[in-house]
């Protein structure tokens, strides 16, 4: 799907892999899992409306941001943050479930977890924009759930390089992991 490539398009894989200290491969695909990991997670959060409040806060403070030049300008600890409000207590288990789902043997649980803090204010500040319309593109809304979960939806609805998010295995998982979201 388009979005999910244009979302991919703005992580600096080769920053991770270099700043982690992994091959660039590994580094790729574990972003590649952790994507829709992350957006499954967040329209998990969005079914429940105070998710979906949460989630709209949250949005607000990262539609602001500029657009990255590298990974020395994440905030990890940001990261940290909104990876513990997506998974919640779960975290440990979806990141080895997301690693479980990689071929490539580099791709651990320790690396997603390293990836996941990384990746998410990226996440979130790309949905922001999109969420918001002020990167050009028509808003989808400011209606609670219903604009924000069709946007989440419609990312994991494409997913990327087969993440598994749309034939029911992350969906699966992360539904069954979380139960509806974590705040």
């Amino acid at each position: 799907m388009a979005g999910f490539d244009e979302l991919l398009a703005q992580i600096p894989i080769a920053d991770i892999a270099r700043q982690l200290g992994v091959d660039p491969n590994d580094a790729e695909d574990a972003v590649q899992k952790v994507l829709p990991g992350l957006v499954g997670g967040l329209e998990a959060n969005a079914q429940d409306p105070a998710g979906a409040a949460s989630l709209q806060q949250a949005l607000a403070q990262h539609s602001t941001r500029p657009r990255l030049k590298s990974v020395d300008e994440i905030d990890t600890a940001d990261g940290a943050k909104i990876v513990g409000h997506v998974f919640g207590g779960n975290t440990d288990q979806v990141a080895s479930r997301l690693a479980d789902s990689s071929s490539k043997s580099g791709v651990t649980g320790d690396l997603i977890q390293k990836v996941l803090p990384i990746v998410a204010p990226i996440v979130l500040g790309w949905i922001a924009t999109k969420f918001s319309g002020s990167d050009g593109s028509a808003s989808a809304g400011s209606d609670g759930a219903g604009g924000l979960g069709d946007l989440l939806g419609g990312l994991l609805g494409g997913g990327g390089g087969g993440s598994g998010a749309s034939d029911g295995g992350l969906g699966d998982l992360l539904g069954g992991l979380l139960g509806g979201g974590s705040r």
